[in-house]
């Protein structure tokens, strides 16, 4: 079968859900039922649902891929639950704090690679929801999750400039958001100690809760493509999320906003490498946000 994957990408991008659940489930028909849930690969590129409808039945949700993943489909959790008889979620152990909130889970458990829970009657990953319940991201808009909030300075901007081993070059170098810190009062969100001059120099503990936490207290979420930009998302928090020329499926490099979080303002490279026009143009946009809102730069 050739390799539906950039049209699948391009009509996600263009909100054609249609279009895009339609190439999905001729990926999913043509697929052999014995590599379903395939112990012998890596989770991330393992298939578990089976194309069966989730109506009635016993479902067991798996997260196989990132944070990420998981907060940003974490949205039909709750639809999935008002449509089947119960849900058990089997989720990152770090996640499982947070995610206890969502409303109709039956259960969930922490993730234990080396023993995973039993087949149960309908088995699914977190991704393949929408498809499996043919929601659109508007259909469970954001905000979807709650914390409390930390206490910080008015104006405060929350800073992650760091994507993880996953993809190296969705980082930027720290120093191209000191600028930023002039500009407002700023923490950051990188569980490491930083030479930024933000109110928390030694860094964010490696907590969802307090992480939530701080997001939830801030003015403004400045990051890259990773964890915390879902989980700010996913909490309506303003977020300016900096990318890549040609970034990840669930970003259109061509728009500014994004259908999953209507609170996120996406900036993409001019060209592969680009990040001080990306962290120059932020800077701008930050200015002119101080100035309407009264605001003088430090």
């Amino acid at each position: 079968m050739p390799d539906l994957m950039p049209d699948w990408t391009q009509a996600m991008r263009a909100e054609r859900y249609d279009a895009a659940w339609a190439i999905a489930d001729a990926v999913l028909r043509s697929r052999d039922p014995q590599t379903r849930d395939d112990p012998t690969r890596p989770y991330h590129e393992r298939w578990v649902w089976d194309g069966e409808p989730v109506d009635g039945r016993d479902v067991l949700v798996r997260c196989y891929h990132g944070l990420g993943d998981t907060l940003q489909f974490a949205r039909f959790l709750t639809p999935l639950a008002q449509r089947a008889a119960s849900v058990t979620l089997e989720t990152q152990g770090r996640l499982v704090p947070l995610l206890r909130q969502i409303p109709g889970l039956s259960r969930i458990v922490s993730m234990d690679p080396a023993s995973p829970l039993p087949r149960r009657d309908c088995d699914i990953e977190i991704t393949e929801l929408d498809l499996a319940l043919r929601l659109p991201p508007s259909a469970a808009s954001a905000p979807y999750l709650t914390t409390t909030r930390a206490i910080l300075p008015e104006g405060t901007v929350a800073l992650c400039h760091g994507a993880g081993e996953w993809d190296p070059s969705r980082s930027i170098p720290p120093e191209l958001l000191a600028p930023l810190c002039g500009a407002a009062p700023c923490i950051t969100l990188m569980p490491e100690e930083t030479t930024l001059d933000v109110l928390n120099p030694r860094g964010c503990p490696l907590d969802i809760m307090t992480t939530a936490s701080l997001i939830a207290g801030s003015s403004l979420i400045v990051t890259v493509d990773t964890m915390v930009a879902h989980l700010a998302g996913a909490l309506g928090v303003p977020t300016w999320l900096m990318l890549k020329t040609e970034p990840d499926w669930r970003w259109a490099p061509d728009r500014k906003t994004s259908a999953w979080y209507p609170n996120t303002r996406l900036y993409v490279q001019s060209r592969p490498g680009d990040w001080p026009s990306v962290a120059e143009q932020i800077l701008r946009d930050l200015d002119a946000r101080n100035r309407r809102n009264g605001k003088v730069t430090q």
